[in-house]
């Protein structure tokens, strides 16, 4: 999980609502720099999005997000999910499993349960209403072994400044393929949005 975060610089969270777009929505952000890919488990056509973008587009690396339950975790790895994603951290989703979770936080309590546990990476949630890079800056110190992927109100005006904290590897947003040009087809465009937030990376 780390070794994917740090490839990332953005996280885009893909809530997909035709199975359709799938392909061509992973294929223009791969294509702008951005092969991992968070698909939320939020729309009936999730898991079809996450089996066709893992059987048809190589150059990314597509998991499942919004996964709430060790069934839907089960699900996603059938699906052909590479990682999960979770808002929030529960013993259930802390046993082993295949499928590497990347487990939700948002205080210090969450972050040493999980770190009894094993887990070194997480998902800062939600990070802009928990204290964005003022938070993140506090827990260095107290949790020098911890990585972090602030998602939750993250664009392309926050984003710099939460990717050059030393304890984070990647943000997660979806500014990065917004509805409006996921419904017109609009990929060259998601394509540009892609490259500005690979650039984001000081």
């Amino acid at each position: 999980m780390i070794r994917l975060m740090r490839g990332a610089v953005v996280i885009p969270v893909l809530t997909i609502h035709r199975a359709s777009d799938a392909v061509p929505l992973a294929r223009a952000l791969a294509a702008g720099g951005l092969t991992v890919l968070e698909v939320t488990l939020r729309t009936p056509a999730a898991l079809e999005a996450i089996r066709l973008i893992a059987a048809n587009v190589a150059d990314a690396t597509v998991g499942a997000g919004t996964v709430l339950t060790t069934a839907d975790r089960d699900r996603a790895a059938d699906a052909g999910a590479a990682f999960a994603v979770s808002p929030g951290l529960t013993p259930n989703l802390l046993t082993p499993h295949d499928l590497p979770l990347l487990p939700g936080v948002a205080t210090a309590s969450e972050v040493m349960l999980g770190l009894e546990a094993g887990v070194t990476a997480f998902k800062f949630f939600p990070a802009m209403p928990m204290g964005g890079a003022t938070l993140l800056k506090a827990w260095a110190g107290p949790f020098p072994q911890a990585t972090f992927c602030p998602t939750g109100g993250i664009d392309a005006d926050n984003a710099a400044d939460l990717l050059a904290l030393s304890n984070v590897a990647c943000v997660g947003g979806a500014w990065v393929a917004p509805a409006s040009l996921v419904d017109a087809g609009r990929w060259d465009a998601i394509t540009a949005l892609a490259e500005q937030a690979v650039a984001l990376r000081r």
